[in-house]
């Protein structure tokens, strides 16, 4: 069974996603960076993944309805939504589907530290 040892990062904004991928890297991290909900679907390996961090808005779609796909093909890694349209709905729909973490653009670097480091000790 492969080791989880890397970090999906899905976000549809090329400056948030080199920016996670800078801070993540700097905390040790190895991190996959996708633009979009297909290019994660299109990939072949999810053992590998220590946790997702998911936009919950990625280009019109919606990274709940990403989690829950994934789900229903069989992926286990850890989910820690992030997003800039924090609302009731979205909330609540990130927290049903069952995300280790729900964190507010702009969050602080520690936060999603801590939120990563607790999925991977899942």
């Amino acid at each position: 069974m492969p080791t989880r040892e890397s970090v999906f990062v899905v976000d549809d904004d090329p400056s948030v996603r080199a920016s996670l991928n800078r801070l993540l890297r700097a905390h040790g991290f190895a991190v996959a960076l996708f633009e979009s909900a297909e290019a994660l679907l299109d990939h072949d390996s999810f053992e590998t993944a220590i946790c997702i961090v998911l936009d919950i808005n990625l280009d019109g779609k919606s990274g709940v309805d990403l989690r829950r796909k994934l789900a229903e093909e069989g992926v286990t890694a850890p989910v820690i939504y992030i997003t800039g349209n924090d609302s009731a709905v979205n909330r609540t729909a990130a927290v049903a589907s069952g995300c280790v973490a729900y964190l507010t653009k702009p969050f602080t670097a520690q936060s999603l530290i801590e939120s990563v480091t607790r999925a991977a000790a899942a």
